[in-house]
């Protein structure tokens, strides 16, 4: 079962957005398609992405021109109205990605927020450096536990502070990234939350689930990814992703 309290809020100001804007009982179309590795991201430096690699996919809705996009282990593709999307009880990935997605978009084409799609190209390894500075100007010298393997922000983030990784796919835990051990997420989780100072943790865990468990911490946590955009505004989450488009 998806978190309740998360995802009701969602849909509550997704239908207040839709209503204020005319676009719940209207004919619009989310479309929601699922992106190729190289429209998502570009072609980046590194070559280790999830996405690159096949083991995640990003779905992307589009609300009158406006995109917004997500990222899944169980990608599908929707074609409906805003309402129908509202509607949907969000049992599992599939229909937490859609939801997920059309909100981002919902959000940009009202204003709420501008970057709901993914940096591209170069996009990845800068976004770590602006990470290191953005760390260290705020909270100075952390311990710092990163939630979800991203491969250009653990490179940044390795030689700058004390650093743990966990994550949730097999080919990963147990390896080694620059030099730092990834931990599993499902059994370390609380033994690095209670170690780390300052928690970064991707906005996929909104689609997996388990958002909850980043959520009223005595720490400080940041968000990352496009994946959150909507979501964090929101539910009044810090995120930090300078080079989302």
């Amino acid at each position: 079962m998806y978190n309740t309290t998360v995802y009701e809020r969602l849909r509550r100001k997704m239908s207040e957005l839709a209503q204020e804007h005319g676009l719940l009982q209207a004919e619009v179309t989310i479309e929601t398609s699922v992106l190729t590795a190289e429209q998502a991201i570009g072609q980046p430096e590194r070559k280790d992405f999830p996405l690159l690699k096949g083991k995640e996919k990003m779905v992307e809705a589009d609300l009158r021109g406006s995109k917004g996009q997500a990222f899944t282990n169980r990608p599908g593709k929707f074609h409906g109205t805003l309402g129908e999307i509202l509607a949907l009880p969000l049992k599992d990935s599939y229909e937490r990605a859609l939801f997920v997605s059309a909100l981002n978009a919902l959000v940009r084409y009202t204003g709420l927020v501008g970057n709901t799609k993914h940096c591209r190209n170069e996009g990845p390894k800068l976004c770590g450096q602006e990470i290191v500075a953005f760390i260290r100007q705020r909270y100075g010298n952390p311990k710092l536990g990163i939630v979800g393997l991203q491969p250009a922000l653990v490179a940044a983030c390795a030689s700058a502070f004390r650093l743990r990784v966990l994550d949730l796919d097999p080919e990963n835990i147990g390896r080694e990234k620059e030099g730092i051990l990834i931990e599993d997420g499902a059994t370390a989780a609380k033994e690095v939350t209670a170690w780390a100072d300052v928690l970064f943790v991707t906005g996929s865990t909104l689609v997996n689930n388990t958002i909850g468990d980043w959520l009223n911490l005595d720490k400080p946590v940041v968000f990352f990814g496009n994946t959150i955009a909507g979501a964090a505004e929101i539910l009044g989450l810090t995120r930090y992703c300078p080079c989302s488009d």
